[in-house]
């Protein structure tokens, strides 16, 4: 889940891959916003349908860009797509890059550049006639009860005051800013896609969990003809959005109570938000109209290395730790491998499952990985704190502790010798169209912590790695 923002903040873009002088770095949009061992029902990973076809890199040709100059705006999502991760239905697992090259996102520190706050607001505005701005945009829902913006405050940052202490991160600009940075990301890894599922003009769609709105505004504008409904701890979303979405304050753990089903519903980034995700499953199953769509996009923890880290590694302890903390918090960041068996078990048909992967920062071959791994790897370094700050507190951990740790932390990310990943998965299912009746939600027990040391490649994978 997320929480989300103001009209102004800008996204901080990492630089772009200049040996392949690819544009990859969006400014921010004007705030309006991995382990699986597969489980018997557990869907298997498929190859993209019959088709789709996502763009083929030709990194040699990149300077052919160049011979047709591009002329007025061009939307985030087409920006991102310009950058290929190859053949296949999604990407094969990240090769290091071994080069010793010090251009473009290979060298060790890359951390990207500042942002331009003017460059979000004019994108924004291009996508609107002036003389249709009054009538296609509005105020957001007034369900947002003023008292709500009353947000707590804790060292410093601010959290959400609806259903106090559920959620870990906080809400205030700088999150809000990284969760538009996280959206950048998520566009990047699928090639501009802000989703895979098959859907076809949904008329009613709910993003639950919608942070700053950011994904629920730009699918509200490329599908005018739908109603969003974006729902969230915090009411940080903008005061002007589109004609067809609206946001309200609300908590997915408590029982849905919508008046009309949706056509498809999305969640995304929801591993630090749930008790209980098989209930929240099961009530957007029966949420749904017969032949609605599910579509879950999330990260696996424990981290990945794709060879040993170092013995004293301090970015492993720290995801060690911050794993810890979330079961302590009741909501572990282990259960991102259920999603498909919980979606088979709730009635769902056809779950599909397609992997991806974020390395923490550019140590990879390739253009694709290295400038995903420079968003990943800025998006980090923006969240630990907040994250820290909740998750560490409750295992005892001062103030003073939590930062002289994130000092070694940031070194480490910063580091291209230490080669983490996260594996992030895209799962979707579809409620059938006849006798689609939603199952008994079932107890999901808190797992025993995993540690990162635990999830290093298997000899399989370290193969898969070597020829990637």
């Amino acid at each position: 889940m997320t929480a989300d923002a103001e009209p102004t903040a800008a996204v901080p873009a990492p630089a772009a891959d200049q040996a392949a002088k690819t544009e990859a770095a969006p400014t921010a949009v004007p705030q309006t916003a991995p382990e699986t061992a597969a489980a018997p029902a557990a869907a298997p990973t498929e190859a993209a349908p019959a088709g789709e076809n996502f763009p083929i890199a030709d990194e040699n040709a990149a300077e052919d860009d160049d011979d047709e100059p591009v002329t007025g705006h061009i939307p985030m999502a087409s920006r991102l797509s310009l950058i290929s991760w190859g053949d296949g239905s999604a990407p094969s697992m990240p090769a290091i890059d071994d080069s010793g090259s010090e251009s473009g996102l290979g060298g060790a520190g890359a951390t990207g550049g500042e942002g331009d706050a003017d460059d979000g607001a004019s994108d924004a505005d291009s996508a609107y006639d002036s003389d249709r701005t009054s009538s296609i945009l509005k105020s957001t829902t007034t369900s947002l009860r003023s008292s709500l913006y009353d947000y707590v405050e804790e060292n410093g940052r601010t959290y959400h005051r609806y259903k106090e202490g559920k959620y870990p991160l906080p809400n205030d600009i700088q999150e809000q800013a990284r969760l538009d940075l996280q959206h950048a990301i998520f566009l990047l890894m699928a090639h501009g896609k802000s989703y895979l599922a098959p859907i076809d003009k949904p008329k009613r769609v709910l993003d639950f969990a919608t942070g700053t709105g950011i994904w629920a505004i730009e699918f509200a504008l490329e599908f005018p003809e739908s109603h969003i409904i974006g729902t969230d701890l915090s009411p940080i979303q903008p005061d002007f959005i589109p004609p067809n979405c609206t946001f309200e304050v609300d908590d997915a753990e408590d029982e849905w109570s919508f008046d009309q089903p949706f056509d498809y519903i999305h969640g995304r980034a929801l591993v630090s938000c749930f008790r209980n995700p098989a209930t929240v499953i099961h009530s957007a199953f029966a949420s749904l109209s017969p032949g609605g769509i599910l579509e879950l996009q999330d990260g696996h923890f424990p981290i990945k290395f794709a060879s040993p880290p170092p013995v004293d590694c301090a970015l492993r302890r720290w995801f060690d730790i911050v794993t810890q903390g979330a079961v302590m918090a009741g909501r572990p960041w282990t259960n991102v491998q259920h999603y498909p068996r919980w979606m088979n078990e709730a009635g769902f048909e056809n779950v599909t499952e397609r992997k991806f992967y974020w390395p923490v920062n550019p140590w990879p071959k390739g253009s694709y990985y290295k400038t995903l791994g420079a968003y990943v790897q800025q998006d980090l370094l923006n969240g630990m704190e907040g994250l820290s700050l909740k998750l560490l507190g409750l295992q005892g951990w001062s103030y003073e502790d939590i930062q002289a740790l994130l000092v070694e932390v940031r070194r480490d990310l910063l580091d291209t010798s230490i080669h983490a990943y996260i594996e992030v998965s895209i799962t979707w299912g579809t409620r059938p169209k006849e006798g689609g009746e939603a199952a008994a939600v079932p107890e999901v027990p808190v797992p025993e912590p995993e540690t990162a040391t635990t999830t290093a490649p298997t000899t399989a994978e370290q193969e898969a790695l070597s020829m990637a």
